[in-house]
């Protein structure tokens, strides 16, 4: 089906003679998780390109008419591209709309039982969508970009290059081998508006001889630096296998799905003393935090890791190591278990009950794995606006990613907008203190970008260098990642943090109550 006929474009309009009811409701045009009214950032029409050709259509089209495109891949793509796993080589070749679901299902019915996916933690995003703004999972494979191998791109021109050893005609190398001869390009795609992949390689992994989940508890809210201190070696010298997590007990309690006033009436923060004194009716029993890792190899070698791990978390005064068999066979555990061996799951949407109309959105920023300077920062904005923090910090083998969740009331326009107003301050707060987020919401991205100035900002000027260069009409994403071109570029279209003040209950809430910069526009 060619782009361009009817049933591929799908215009934004509400019928005006037509009554509300379910056929009304908003597509997956809107944001679900919107964090300033649903309008605001609209698309004035989609298209549902199902080839790379019909996406070249696409963009010599946008390009004619000088009318900006924002390519998405979120597992909703009516198209969903090809998935063919090579057994062989462990590879598999993916188009945007693959979602991993569907790469896990395609595995598995093809018999190819012994390869394993990497999944974040939610398994309906796209596969492609992912590794290209950097996400990533918790099997070892777990840096999606880093296990790719290959891309296909259309540039803003429609243009179409192929990176690595694609660029060679008759290889049969370009998903096992990434980089090919020359400069490697590969990285400027990623987080970025200077074109869209419409295929990427990725690397399966081989069963390592089966793995094994382990969950461990830690009583005092204080002793997070030192569990860090724990981890941190075991995961060095690759004792601790995948970046596993350790959750703040408020977690814990949210998976049970139950909302919030089910446990505490309060506006403020709910107290760690009541979070623990639910905890201890629950497996988990009086804790603050809760680690959930896995192991891997044949049996014998799990448990020698096993033993290291339990014996080195358990210096922690208060420590609790979980039996697995001790657990109820629909505890959290056995999901998280589960994702750390590559099966797509969908339990931690279960939080969202958190809030009536329960949304979320994430604050990530990047440190050494020591100190609490961010986890502070984190609970003195979260304090300011009347939201739980659902903290989870995940240790790399060098870095530290402290991903802290906040769910708020979609349907309220002050949740929303504390919402938003948190996630602000805490990256202004986070970068005066040298911690950058490694990636971020639509709207904040400007903000982003902004903290990342050294030196006057040349990293950014060399990017819109490249941006100007290869989209001269300024067509594709303008602004993603704090990139514009050219012709939008200082002309008011930046999204910037404005002030801090909060809105009062009862206002009326707008993008303009919403911090957005004065004369900025949406």
């Amino acid at each position: 089906m060619m782009v361009g006929e009817p049933s591929t474009v799908q215009p934004f309009f509400y019928p005006t003679k037509l009554t509300w009811s379910r056929y009304m409701e908003h597509p997956n045009t809107h944001d679900a998780f919107h964090l300033i009214e649903q309008e605001e950032l609209v698309s004035s029409a989609t298209v549902f390109p199902g080839s790379t050709e019909a996406v070249v259509q696409v963009v010599k089209w946008a390009n004619e008419y000088e009318v900006p495109i924002y390519p998405i891949s979120m597992g909703r793509n009516l198209g969903d591209g090809g998935a063919a796993a090579r057994v062989r080589g462990s590879t598999c070749l993916v188009e945007p709309g693959v979602f991993y679901y569907a790469l896990y299902e395609k595995i598995q019915k093809r018999g190819h039982t012994h390869l394993w996916i990497d999944v974040p933690d939610l398994g309906g995003g796209s596969v492609l969508g992912n590794a290209v703004d950097r996400g990533v999972g918790y099997t070892p494979y777990g840096d999606h970009f880093g296990a790719h191998s290959g891309m296909e791109v259309v540039l803003p021109t429609g243009e179409v290059i192929r990176t690595g050893m694609g660029a060679l005609p008759g290889n049969n190398t370009w998903q096992i081998f990434p980089y090919g001869f020359g400069p490697y390009a590969d990285g400027i795609f990623t987080q970025s508006n200077y074109g869209i992949v419409t295929k990427l390689g990725m690397t399966l992994m081989p069963n390592p001889g089966g793995s094994e989940g382990f969950m461990c508890t830690f009583k005092e809210e204080e002793d997070l630096a030192q569990i860090i201190e724990v981890i941190r070696p075991l995961r060095v010298r690759n004792v601790l296998e995948n970046v596993a997590q350790l959750k703040h007990v408020v977690q814990e309690v949210a998976l049970l799905g139950k909302p919030r006033s089910a446990w505490y009436q309060g506006k403020d923060q709910i107290p760690i003393k009541v979070l623990r004194e639910i905890a201890s009716t629950l497996p988990c029993g009086d804790c603050s935090w809760v680690f959930y890792g896995s192991t891997y190899g044949p049996k014998e070698a799990r448990q020698i890791k096993l033993k290291a791990i339990r014996e080195a978390f358990e210096t922690v005064p208060g420590a609790r190591w979980i039996p697995r068999e001790s657990l109820p066979k629909d505890h959290y555990f056995f999901s998280r278990e589960k994702i750390s061996s590559g099966v797509p799951e969908f339990e931690e949407l279960r939080w969202l009950n958190w809030h009536p109309n329960g949304s979320h959105v994430f604050f990530g920023p990047v440190s050494a794995p020591r100190g609490l300077t961010v986890p502070l920062i984190a609970r003195k904005w979260h304090d300011e606006c009347d939201l739980d923090s659902f903290p989870a910090c995940c240790v790399g083998l060098r870095e530290m990613y402290l991903i802290v969740n906040m769910v708020y009331n979609r349907g309220d326009p002050v949740s929303k907008a504390n919402a938003y107003r948190c996630m602000r301050g805490m990256i202004k707060d986070a970068a005066a203190e040298g911690f950058g987020e490694y990636r971020t919401h639509l709207l904040l991205q400007d903000q982003v970008a902004a903290t990342y100035n050294w030196n006057n900002s040349s990293l950014l000027r060399f990017q819109e260098l490249l941006k100007d260069t290869l989209d001269p009409n300024g067509i594709l994403a303008p602004g993603r990642s704090g990139i514009w071109p050219k012709k939008y570029r200082g002309k008011g279209w930046e999204l910037g943090a404005g002030d801090l003040e909060s809105p009062s209950e009862g206002d009326e809430v707008s993008h303009k109550t919403l911090l957005i910069k004065e004369g900025s526009r949406l």
